[in-house]
């Protein structure tokens, strides 16, 4: 099986993700500007297909390409993805090495794509559990695309919703100790600052693919007001006219964010 491919392609391709009839649906100024995924679905995807769960987790990291682009087009700002929670260490190691490897060549292989995409790297979890090798490649990735400005692509690596709020809680209690935080300063957005996500702020839209219907301990302070889209696609088989498909939903709901 070869590694990730580079799929680097002109812009007149990049144009061709969506058809002037698809793209008359959408109204930018309703679209969502943060974009939560789910990526579920690998290994059925795999198993459905008479493959190893291994080709499940290739195809998934070639589908997010695809799945940025499009977001992209869609102007999207910010586009979070689920790629390894705190609960993944528990599956096998054979499985959970191969995944490291994936991340690893994704992040050296997809540098000089991201580049050329105006895409910009970065990552929220416990990073620092991650193999030194994945960690090394994250950092030159991000160090890479930090001035680029076309979307951020944010890799949620080793994390837990629940993990986030307790290490967040533990970052207050070192403020605390240095200047006494009184109960009226614990406002949410004193707490939101805390978090991994401060600086692209709480999805609009979460999308969970494969029919899960769950949150499966993923950003779970942010996506009180986020509008749910759930798919029975699979991760691998998910396209960019299923995230149009997704989008266009979202324009069509009327947020109240908690109103009448």
């Amino acid at each position: 099986m070869s590694a990730i491919s580079d799929r680097i392609v002109d812009d007149a391709a990049v144009n061709e993700i969506f058809s002037s009839e698809e793209l008359a649906l959408f109204d930018r100024e309703k679209g969502p500007r943060h974009i939560a995924i789910m990526m579920d679905g690998n290994r059925r995807w795999a198993r459905l297909n008479n493959l190893c769960p291994l080709r499940g987790h290739w195809e998934g990291a070639e589908v997010l390409t695809d799945v940025v682009r499009a977001a992209i087009l869609l102007g999207v700002q910010t586009l979070t993805v689920y790629a390894f929670s705190t609960e993944n260490w528990n599956r096998s190691e054979t499985e959970v090495d191969s995944i490291m490897k994936i991340f690893e060549l994704y992040l050296v292989r997809k540098r000089q794509l991201m580049m050329k995409e105006g895409i910009r790297l970065d990552a929220i979890g416990d990073l620092s559990q991650l193999p030194l090798r994945v960690q090394r490649a994250l950092n030159r990735t991000r160090q890479a695309t930090c001035n680029n400005h076309k979307i951020n692509l944010v890799l949620a690596l080793n994390y837990g919703g629940r993990d986030e709020i307790r290490r967040a809680i533990g970052q207050i209690l070192l403020r605390h100790d240095e200047k006494k935080i009184m109960p009226g300063e614990l406002t949410e957005q004193f707490i939101s600052q805390f978090l991994d996500t401060n600086q692209w702020g709480d999805p609009d839209l979460l999308i969970r693919t494969s029919g899960e219907m769950r949150v499966s301990n993923f950003l779970l302070w942010q996506i009180s007001y986020s509008e749910f889209y759930v798919t029975d696609v699979l991760w691998p088989a998910f396209t960019p006219r299923e995230l149009l498909r997704a989008v266009l939903a979202f324009q069509a709901r009327q947020r109240r964010l908690g109103g009448e």
